[in-house]
């Protein structure tokens, strides 16, 4: 369960229908190209809180078939209903994928027993292993120490995505907590995370710069901080332009030029302009 994962990306065509082509092309250039250790499925990254419970369970099947046992496959279930959770939790572990996930419960403002109960509700309805998907900016949910040691409380939950900026308390968790997994989620921040010893990364642009991320966790772990710095230079200078360029968009558009039907985001994302896909070019040629 440790290494890096991608966040990994969906295809879609330009009607918004999940591209089955594009997607087994996308999780092929993860393992072949990328080198990866696993794929997280069902993340932010992959859109998911646009999809349709089928469509989700589409994606799930189609990845799981594509990969095989290739490597770790992390299926992130969470959804602010709960039943569609439980129902996609076991959906998943039939499929075979290794660890759920599930982000915090957003919008309503739960309070913490109602984020505990939702986590055990989802870990305990089937014979699988849960990983907190963590992520504060998007979520409104500030986990403290105390509450993820309560969280750990039921010994099914085994580490957290923890995409956060709060690196305080990254080294509080990663200390309280040594066998437990601790998962970065902010790519830009891969050097100081391995430093802190987490147990691996989750990324989204993993999905085209993995051999980069393997470089940066890899001179951390040897001690080479200042090669490792030059690589998270480069790594964090592509990341600039490609959030300047639109950051799902432009990662689908690399894929492309690298022959991978990426296809395109679902709306309402925004369609490519032809100022995008020359952009995506030039970044891409500039990195790859």
């Amino acid at each position: 369960m440790k290494g890096l994962f991608s966040a990994l990306l969906v295809s879609f065509d330009k009607e918004g229908n999940v591209n089955e082509k594009g997607l087994r092309e996308i999780v092929r250039y993860n393992i072949d190209v990328c080198k990866i250790d696993g794929l997280y499925v069902g993340g932010s990254t992959g859109e998911n809180f646009m999809l349709s419970i089928e469509e989700k369970k589409k994606i799930f099947e189609i990845v799981k078939d594509e990969a095989k046992d290739k490597v770790t496959l992390i299926a992130q279930v969470g959804s602010l209903n709960l039943k569609e959770a439980v129902e996609l939790a076991k959906y998943v572990t039939e499929l075979g994928y290794n660890a759920l996930s599930a982000v915090t419960p957003f919008y309503y403002k739960f309070d913490f027993e109602e984020i505990k109960n939702y986590y055990n509700t989802i870990v305990n309805s089937v014979n699988n292993k849960m990983i907190i998907y963590s992520i504060p900016f998007l979520t409104g949910v500030n986990l403290s120490l105390e509450q993820f040691r309560e969280l750990f409380e039921n010994e099914k939950i085994i580490g957290i995505k923890f995409t956060a900026g709060d690196f305080y308390l990254l080294e509080r968790v990663r200390k309280a907590f040594p066998d437990k997994l601790i998962y970065s989620g902010f790519d830009e921040m891969l050097l100081p995370a391995v430093a802190l010893g987490v147990d691996g990364a989750i990324g989204s642009t993993y999905n085209v710069n993995g051999i980069r991320a393997r470089q940066i966790f890899d001179l951390v772990r040897e001690g080479k901080l200042e090669k490792a710095n030059e690589v998270q230079n480069v790594t964090n200078d592509f990341i600039s332009d490609a959030i300047s360029n639109g950051i799902y968009n432009t990662l689908k558009l690399i894929l492309q030029e690298r022959g991978v039907d990426a296809g395109y985001c679902r709306e309402p994302f925004k369609s490519y302009t032809r100022e995008q896909i020359d952009r995506s070019k030039e970044i891409s040629n500039k990195y790859f």
